[in-house]
């Protein structure tokens, strides 16, 4: 029976490393703003957002933060750093990468200031 309950342990804990407002944030894949729109988008849906990356990354993820501060759509919550070791096939060995989560939630401004950009593009559309 004690394996069984080992097996449901490790199911939940597999869904909690998988959460819903987390954004993994790679340098090369997406541009910068894709990141920050994606991130005011999952801000409107569950109020807060977990920005993460690993390595060279993580100034992306950094850069995205301040941007959502400084425009007033976030509020700093929770910033972790820690080291965690990564599979390297090429080396055949584990190897040590920094990673960063950045959790931001929305400021109290998210709301209006989300409503006056949509009209500033909705205007623009219309006059196109």
């Amino acid at each position: 029976m004690e394996g069984i309950t080992e097996g449901v342990n490790s199911m939940s804990l597999g869904v909690d490393n998988q959460k819903k407002n987390r954004i993994q944030v790679s340098h090369t894949k997406k541009p910068l703003f894709f990141y920050v729109n994606l991130a005011k988008r999952y801000m409107q849906q569950y109020t807060d957002v977990e920005l993460s990356a690993l390595g060279m990354a993580i100034a992306t993820v950094v850069t995205i933060a301040e941007i959502l501060k400084n425009n007033g759509f976030a509020v700093e919550k929770k910033i972790m750093t820690l080291t965690v070791d990564i599979k390297d096939d090429s080396r055949g060995r584990p190897v040590q990468k920094a990673k960063i989560e950045i959790t931001l939630a929305k400021s109290e401004k998210f709301d209006e200031l989300m409503a006056a950009a949509n009209e500033e593009k909705e205007s623009a559309e219309a006059q196109e």
